[in-house]
């Protein structure tokens, strides 16, 4: 797309601009400035210009050198999720590791955060692990020392979710020792929120199924609204954080006798 067509108003050339820049931050879930002034032929200022009004909307949110897809606004494309909190999720991801011996049952349902602890999950020896993710699976099926049991289901394309009833009902045949659970949302009263109903009661029936519910999830996802009610906080026994927002909701979770681990805080 070219901007310096002389006939084009500047300030459609600079609304194209705009829009696109968002486009790629949907993509790719961050977008930088260096990138970017090399992409539009256009000066530093020019795109810190652009990432600034996109901010301003509430579209964008700025990170040192660029900017990053707001979380709050939408389920935004799977591999863009990869690589939003890469490093705090994997912080999470070791934690968790740490809290689950060799020898253990679990679940582990759809998500980048429980995929960074299927990561972790590599070096351990004699793990059941059941799943409704088929990207946990792949990560898992080279180690002969655990076992890998996936779901029955609809595969969806987006994220490799496991999701329907056949799914839930499979669930149902077990009972385990941990749960590893992620959340697309958390809001200030304790409720676990989704975007899909259907991978909502794949999640609903882990829980149930479980003996010791491990919630994780990175701070950002406090910031995300979603319309689908996963459970509550006081349906989990421990909470995996890189940090947590602020000290009500700790209040919160100690009230309901939820241990939290923060993994900034260790």
């Amino acid at each position: 797309m070219v901007y310096e067509a002389r006939n084009r108003p500047i300030t459609i050339m600079s609304t194209a601009r705009v829009q696109e820049i968002l486009t790629l931050a949907r993509s790719a879930g961050i977008v930088t400035v260096d990138d970017l002034t090399v992409r539009f032929d256009v000066t530093p200022q020019t795109i810190r210009k652009d990432l600034n009004q996109l901010c301003d909307e509430g579209t964008l949110m700025r990170t040192h050198g660029g900017a990053r897809i707001a979380s709050n606004l939408e389920n935004v494309a799977y591999e863009a999720r990869r690589i939003l909190a890469g490093d705090e999720k994997r912080s999470i991801g070791l934690a968790v590791s740490q809290m689950i011996p060799n020898g253990s049952s679990l679940f582990m349902n759809i998500g980048t955060t429980t995929e960074a602890c299927a990561n972790a999950f590599l070096q351990h020896r004699d793990l059941m692990v059941i799943t409704n993710n088929i990207n946990v699976a792949s990560i898992l099926r080279p180690c002969d020392a655990n076992k890998v049991i996936i779901a029955s289901g609809e595969v969806r394309s987006s994220d490799g979710g496991i999701v329907g009833e056949s799914a839930v009902d499979f669930i149902g045949q077990f009972k385990v020792d941990y749960a590893v659970i992620g959340a697309s949302g958390l809001d200030d009263e304790g409720a676990l929120l989704d975007f899909d109903y259907r991978e909502v009661k794949v999640s609903q029936a882990i829980i149930e199924n479980a003996r010791h519910v491990i919630l994780v999830a990175d701070v950002s996802k406090h910031d995300r609204i979603a319309p689908v009610r996963i459970g509550h906080v006081s349906q989990i026994d421990s909470f995996v954080t890189d940090r947590c927002p602020n000290d009500e909701y700790r209040s919160l979770l100690k009230s309901f006798d939820v241990e939290c681990t923060e993994t900034l805080l260790t």
